[in-house]
Formats: structure tokens, sequence, C-alpha cells
């Protein structure tokens, strides 16, 4: 539980990373360029065409939301605190504590987005942040958020994060003890073969991780059981996630054996590709060669090939169903919470769901089953997509295959709305998509849409 060598923080509280005397354009800078013209190489990989429309600008695009995402290595956390001290008087030389000297601290709930330095893909988490003044002095609880922010936006590792958040704020504001909790989240792609063959793929990996300075650097310390009480208070099961020992197996999906199938395959990739990740890393301010990191470009590259562009098309010659334009004698028919994952075009970022699929049938018929409708949304989903166009495609191929009377509606979240811009946590987007009857009677689509469960599209 304990922090990093006050060295390495020193150095960082101190330093930061300099910025250049010239002031360029976002667009001109040297790293925007050389991300644009990585992220052309994996396009080009993928068998993307990157002058296609809705493609052009997503060079540009994911340089952006990428150094947006890793502005931690530019920023200083001495810049942060300095400023945010403030005097409170407390009891010095009596029983307790209270005020500036002694009193716990914790700020709760602090949502922060971080890159997963074993595969780059993004990973959510929930920060607990308690400390114990001293020197009859507090600092800003906005503060608190800002610091942990600092790592958080950097290629991270949870332990290590948490560590590093503890060790920055021990240093720079020197209290009595500082204590870190992160709840993480890590998303779990399944590859376009597995997906088929584990109908239960989970598609998240929780861990728990804390660490202590100060009072907090012994894990059995009675102040523990007071900063525990406080995350319970607010309903946060500690104990369901909660990890002492995570050196022995890796928490990223792309290093883990964990399951009944494995994301990511080793085998060979594209040289090109990998070198132009690469490329990238060093361009966000990491050293591509870090132990770390070593396995990280071919690791992102066999996840991105996933979403291969080829000619393949899905074929279901045989499956064409005929049941006459009479209304009569059918009922709607639904198929619900089928999972999908796919990525954004745009920004070379997850998106990731479920589709509900509604359509008329006669009573006791069902001309499909509910596996080959899943067939049909992974098969559009694993592709470079934006949502409303693969909510059509998928409308569009099941429709002559269940008599043209078909809704489909499908609800997603996107990590591109949490990892840039806005940054907004727990957002969902959803899109619907209507033929035949369903196109030209509301109380037929009112009668679906009541049926859709209302639960998290994260099928968490």
């Amino acid at each position: 539980m304990g922090a990093l060598d006050e060295g390495h923080f020193c150095s960082e509280l101190e330093n930061g990373v300099k910025l250049g005397c010239i002031e360029l354009s976002f667009e001109e800078e040297p790293e925007t360029i050389a991300i644009e013209d990585a992220v052309k190489v994996l396009m080009q990989g993928l068998g993307e065409d990157v002058n296609r429309e809705g493609l052009k600008k997503t060079p540009f695009r994911v340089a952006k939301a990428l150094r947006e995402g890793t502005r931690g290595y530019r920023q200083k956390v001495k810049d942060i605190v300095q400023g945010a001290l403030f005097p409170e008087a407390g009891l010095d030389n009596a029983v307790g504590h209270a005020g500036g000297a002694g009193g716990l601290v914790v700020v709760r709930d602090l949502d922060l987005f971080s890159y997963c330095e074993s595969c780059m893909l993004p990973f959510q988490v929930k920060c607990h942040v308690g400390y114990v003044p001293s020197g009859q002095r507090v600092v800003g609880l906005s503060k608190l958020s800002r610091v942990a922010d600092v790592f958080a936006k950097r290629l991270q590792d949870p332990q290590r994060l948490a560590d590093e958040v503890c060790s920055a704020l021990q240093h720079g504001i020197k209290p009595a003890g500082v204590a870190v909790v992160l709840q993480c989240l890590h998303v779990h792609f399944p590859n376009l073969e597995s997906v088929f063959l584990d109908s239960n793929h989970q598609g998240w990996v929780e861990l728990l991780v804390s660490s202590g300075s100060g009072v907090f650097e012994n894990e059995n310390a009675n102040i523990w059981a007071d900063f525990w009480s406080l995350l319970r208070f607010r309903g946060i099961n500690v104990e369901k996630t909660r990890v002492t020992d995570t050196s022995d197996h890796h928490w990223c999906p792309s290093q883990s054996s964990v399951g009944a199938i494995a994301t990511f395959k080793v085998e060979s990739v594209n040289p090109g590709m990998v070198t132009a990740v690469a490329s990238i890393l060093r361009s966000l301010g990491e050293d591509p060669l870090r132990k770390e990191l070593v396995g990280t470009p071919a690791r992102f590259v066999q996840w991105l090939m996933n979403f291969q562009n080829s000619n393949f098309n899905m074929k279901l010659n045989g499956f064409v169903s005929d049941n006459g334009d009479s209304f009569k004698g059918k009922h709607i028919h639904s198929e619900l919470n089928l999972s999908f994952w796919s990525q954004c075009e745009h920004h070379l970022l997850p998106f990731y769901g479920v589709v509900h699929i509604g359509f008329m049938c006669t009573e006791g018929s069902n001309p499909i089953g509910k596996s080959l409708l899943q067939s049909i949304v992974c098969f559009y989903g694993f592709k470079l997509q934006v949502q409303e166009r693969l909510t059509r495609q998928i409308a569009e191929m099941i429709s002559p295959l269940l008599g043209g009377d078909v809704i489909v509606v499908v609800e997603a979240s996107h990590t591109c709305m949490i990892s840039r811009g806005i940054e907004k946590f727990g957002s969902s987007t959803a899109t619907i998509a209507v033929l035949g009857r369903f196109s030209t009677d509301p109380a037929a689509r009112a009668k679906f849409m009541q049926s859709i469960p209302n639960t998290s599209v994260s099928g968490r």
C-alpha cells in the first residue's frame, strides 16, 4: 500500500514537462503531425481509404483525443498545489482531532479516465482520496481532484496510478498521511471469433486498489477503518472488488489468461502498424522501450485488427421470409439485449452496448433464431462504425429475413464522451430504425419500446 520513492516525486513536483518557447497552434505541433501520420498507417493497415468521407479528419481527431487524454505528461503538480494551502485552526493539545490538526478529510467519487498502458484501451476510475491535515492548514478540495487527474491523464496501471497520486499529495501538501482508493473498470472486448463461441462473455474487468502514506502506511491502522467506513456510508462496496495483491496477475484482458477465451491472440502482426503505434507513444511523451510498454504496440494492433475492413459480405441465402402483407394474426416478437462492440471511426475509440430488435410474426412462429440475430449484430459491429449507420445496417439486413416489418433500437456508451471534450461520464446514446409497419404505426412502436428493459447499456 506504500507509495513510490520521494526522489521521483520531488523531481515530478519541481520539473513537470517544459514546453517550448515558440508557440505553435495545436495542428502545427510536431507531436500532432506525427500522430496523424501514424493513424493514417493504422487505417491503411485496416484496409480503409483514408480519403473516404467520414475518415478524412479522423487522423486529426484521434491525435487531438489522445493528446487531450494524456495531457498529464505536460502538467506540473507543483503548479496545482501551490497557492491552494489555507490556514485552519485545530485542536493541538486536546483529546481528539479536528480542523487543521488531524481530522480526516475524504473526497469521494471523483470520476477519472485513463489509458491502459498494456493495450492503450481506455478505462474508467472512481477515485476516493483522504488525507489527515497537519501544520494547521488544509488544501483546497478541488486540488485533490486535479492532482489525481494529472496522473490519470497518462498511460497507466491502476496500482501505479494510486501510488503516484498518493505520493504527489504527500510531498505536495505534507499532511500527516494520505489514502487513495481507486475503483477501476476496464472494458473487455472479445475478438471477432470468440464472440460467437462465448455467449457468456463478461464485458468488464473490475479492480479495486489502494495506496497509503504517513499514518495510512500500515494497512491495518485504525485510520483505515474510518476511511473504509466513510466509503461504505456512500454505499460503496469495497469488499466486493477489493484486491490485496495484484502482483501475480495482470488486470488487463490483453495479458490475462483468466476466462474461457483470451481476448488477444499471440500471433504476428503488421510491423508497419506496430511501428506506427510506437511512434504515437513517443509523441505522447512516453518511452516505447519502457518495460511495461514493450508489448503494447503489438497488443493494440492485434486488437485493432478485429475491425479490419474486408470485402466479405454476409450472405443468408434461404432465410428470406415472406409473411405476406396482411397484419391479421400477427403480434410483436422481441429479441432484446443483444450485445455489440464496435470502434468509432471518428476517434478510433470503442463504443459498445446492446441492440433490441422487434418484428411482426404470426402466433407460434419465429422465422429466425436469436443466435443468428446476434451474429448479424456482431458482424456489423466489428467494423469502423458510427452508431447511426450500425442501426440502419442491422435493420436493412434483417428486414427481408423477417417479412419487412422491423424495428431496431441501439443503446451505446461511447468512450469518446469521457476521454475528450466534455468528459461526460454515465452518458449513453440511443438510435432507432423502423421499417415496414413500424414506420407508420405509432402504437406498434410504443408497444415495442415498453418491452425494452430499464437497464444500463454497459451491461453491468
